[in-house]
């Protein structure tokens, strides 16, 4: 059976943010629940949402997600090595289940930061042979005003009276369950575990400011539209002294004005004129390392591939290249001068005149070598 789609499965539409899929897992998650439930199937639907919101909740896996489904998800379905900050969400939600103290982690303890995401577009050539880029993105940092503490610099900061500083309450309830226990933020200090006499004027309170960082980035040879190049630690600040996220760049190439590329592979359509093909010739050929010699025997028919060992692309993480496959194209001048119309049509009194079918044509063998 064919798995759903993830973005069907949350419920939520394939541009909903990072909070949106959170809350459509909250939701969904108390519902399904196995230890709540009542309901036959819980189990199996409490799985496919945690696999859901294991990949949508993901920047990197959810950008993979979108451009080839369930086919780039490999055999995890993208749950199973998820890193984010899954756990923190599971103890909130077993917390409102009473199940708060079997391990549960403090609001207080140190979390990862959040993944950034930032698209990099690569001119054909840069692609190919790797560059070092400067890239420009934004980011929260310590607030350099306050030093992260949220307060204004010479107010006082105390710890919070309703939650004794740990930054939650607790409530016991009476369920159908029966008693439990449910863990909130504090509402007083939202989570904080400290009140703050003023907030800071430049981050009001939040103890970050949004920055814009400036880095240089090393691009490697080989890389392809839609990969992707991690970079530790760049992304947004822990919490409660947590590392941070990663940044994740995305690959965007330009097309180039006659080169296609076909996996690791350089593909060029080269037309050249009825005599070339005819008598044969010698011709400059362009290829990403500059121009270089081919010669074209003669009666070479339309659809002959010529290949130019290792003028293709560089192999990602590995040595050698691809190859430079040039498909021939017979170009037939529409337009002849009176001494050129002689000629031809002497020559058409000297040439077989019989039809024969052809079982492959020129657009078979451009099909064929570009996937058409």
């Amino acid at each position: 059976m064919s798995k759903r789609d993830y973005y069907e499965v949350l419920g939520v539409q394939k541009n909903a943010s990072e909070s949106d899929v959170k809350s459509a897992f909250r939701r969904l998650a108390r519902q399904y629940h196995p230890d709540v439930s009542k309901e036959e199937n819980a189990e199996e639907k409490f799985k496919e949402i945690n696999e859901a919101y294991g990949v949508l909740s993901d920047a990197q896996k959810r950008a993979k997600y979108d451009r080839f489904g369930h086919a780039g998800m490999g055999d995890t379905g993208g749950f199973q090595d998820f890193t984010g900050d899954f756990g923190d969400l599971f103890e909130g939600l077993f917390n409102s289940f009473g199940f708060g103290g079997m391990g549960g982690r403090s609001r207080n303890a140190p979390r990862r930061g959040r993944d950034l995401q930032k698209e990099i577009t690569l001119e054909f050539d840069e692609a190919i042979f790797g560059i070092e880029k400067e890239i420009e993105f934004a980011r929260d940092e310590v607030c350099s005003h306050c030093g992260g503490d949220g307060a204004e610099p010479g107010t006082n900061v105390s710890a919070c009276s309703t939650c004794n500083g740990q930054g939650e309450v607790r409530q016991v309830r009476n369920t159908i369950l029966g008693q439990v226990v449910q863990t909130t933020t504090c509402p007083h200090c939202n989570g904080r575990g400290k009140t703050i006499e003023q907030n800071c004027r430049i981050c009001r309170g939040n103890g970050l400011e949004r920055k814009t960082i400036q880095k240089k980035v090393k691009i490697p040879a080989g890389v392809d539209k839609g990969q992707q190049i991690r970079l530790g630690g760049e992304g947004q600040p822990g919490a409660n002294g947590g590392p941070r996220g990663n940044l994740y760049l995305v690959m965007n190439v330009k097309p180039h004005k006659f080169f296609q590329r076909q996996e690791n592979d350089i593909l060029l359509n080269l037309p050249i004129n009825i005599a070339q093909a005819v008598l044969g010739a010698e011709i400059d050929v362009p290829t990403v390392d500059g121009s270089e010699k081919l010669r074209i025997p003669a009666g070479t028919q339309p659809g002959k591939v010529f290949t130019l060992r290792a003028r293709g692309v560089p192999r990602l993480q590995r040595s050698g290249r691809g190859d430079q496959k040039i498909v021939i194209n017979v170009d037939i001048p529409k337009r002849l001068s009176d001494e050129q119309r002689d000629i031809f049509e002497n020559l058409a009194g000297t040439l077989d005149t019989e039809i024969r079918p052809q079982e492959r044509g020129f657009m078979d063998w451009v099909n064929e070598v570009f996937g058409g």
